[in-house]
């Protein structure tokens, strides 16, 4: 891979990526992870170290050291946040944004809690990225949990049938399956597996609920 600065202006021209590259992706997530940082107007270093720790788990010890200094001069800049929403989502597919969102609520809890002016950046950003209701408390409910995260995370209402719970699961298992973003790189597959996973650990909770045995 090439430097990050070469990323970044990729990323900040003009460019249509057929694909997301692992490069393109984490520059479009340094921009976002900055917006969710300055939220509460407090830089953590537990929010630091959560992001350094992403890196690391994909790139050389070089890139991230590179990553981090465009990241640190990220923060530095006022981002129009919705024009860069805009251009993530001409150049990156429904499978990667999630995944994007999935980054950003991972974030928001590193120190722990989850604060109100967090949650409204990471739900406009989501609106921008044309992200929709379902899917978004899909994501959250799998970050904060409530009695209905299990319902929530399947998208579907408490109220619904059996049938309908089945069907949900397997729509949902198709949706958030790893090998959608597997182009991504390692780690974001990685993190793919984790919301897969809580997909089936919700299915499993409201079928023993239920008591239901198949």
């Amino acid at each position: 891979m090439n430097g990050s600065s070469n990323y970044s202006n990729d990323f900040l021209g003009s460019r249509t990526y057929p694909q997301t590259q692992p490069g393109d992706f984490i520059v479009s997530l340094l921009v976002l992870l900055g917006a969710v940082m300055k939220a509460d107007d407090k830089m953590l270093r537990s929010e630091l170290d959560y992001i350094k720790v992403f890196l690391s788990k994909q790139f050389s010890q070089t890139q991230v050291r590179d990553f981090m200094v465009l990241f640190k001069d990220i923060l530095k800049q006022s981002y129009p946040i919705k024009d860069v929403c805009r251009q993530i989502s001409r150049s990156m597919d429904h499978p990667s944004r999630l995944e994007l969102l999935h980054i950003l609520f991972g974030l928001s809890l590193a120190d722990g809690s989850f604060h109100r002016d967090e949650e409204r950046i990471i739900r406009k950003i989501s609106n921008y990225l044309n992200i929709n209701q379902n899917d978004y408390s899909s994501i959250k409910a799998m970050f904060v949990r409530d009695v209905k995260s299990d319902y929530k995370i399947l998208e579907i209402p408490s109220n619904c049938s059996d049938d309908e719970l089945k069907k949900a699961f397997r729509k949902m298992a198709v949706k958030y399956h790893p090998d959608k973003v597997s182009h991504l790189g390692d780690e974001v597959k990685s993190l793919a597996e984790e919301k897969f996973k809580k997909v089936n650990e919700a299915y499993n909770n409201i079928k023993k609920s239920r008591k239901i045995n198949v």
